[in-house]
């Protein structure tokens, strides 16, 4: 198996500047996290970096826009796959919460970090972090569908909160169990 060094390394310039940007946007925050940091983790000059992305408002749009595809393809797989282990749908979606609350790389949810970060002074990034928030309410809505209420947003508003508070250092089955009472009260 190829370390994370090597596959990084094998990418052309511009994947690999985003995948590290990822890395270190998602881990230290994105207004702590310099260009010439970037630069270092990826390993390209900084001509070639600016190549790339004519700003870090450039980079930090395309990770958003790369994070947001990889999350909602995460979260429809995980939803489909524990939902097909016979599980019901509010089970399988705490099971979802579950597997990505427990990885050791888990800060939060990367839409409301960036929202929190640079959403006052950067409109575009809001649009960005609501069209987020929009696509994994439909989602929801599809999974939970055949209901007579359409439960994405009101989801969204809970799941945000138990993202929130497992970020905290809450532990994680004391979040789930919350979010679980939560979840059967709106369906019930």
């Amino acid at each position: 198996m190829q370390s994370s060094t090597q596959t990084l390394a094998s990418l052309p310039p511009r994947e690999r500047i985003l995948e590290a940007a990822h890395k270190l946007f998602y881990s230290e925050g994105i207004r702590a996290t310099g260009v010439d940091r970037i630069i270092e983790q990826s390993s390209v000059s900084k001509v070639t970096f600016y190549r790339q992305y004519a700003s870090k408002d450039d980079l930090i749009r395309a990770y958003l826009d790369y994070r947001h595809e990889n999350w909602i393809s995460w979260f429809k797989s995980s939803l489909k796959e524990k939902s097909r282990n016979g599980s019901i749908a509010a089970d399988a979606l705490v099971a979802t919460l579950r597997s990505w609350f427990v990885q050791p790389d888990f800060r939060g949810c990367a839409f409301l970090n960036a929202a929190a970060e640079l959403g006052s002074a950067d409109p575009e990034i809001l649009r960005v972090v609501c069209r987020h928030k929009q696509d994994m309410s439909s989602v929801l809505d599809e999974f939970f569908s055949g209901r007579n209420l359409s439960l994405g947003r009101i989801l969204s508003v809970v799941i945000d909160g138990a993202i929130v508070h497992a970020q905290m250092g809450r532990p994680v089955e004391e979040v789930l169990e919350d979010f679980k009472t939560s979840v059967k009260a709106i369906m019930a």
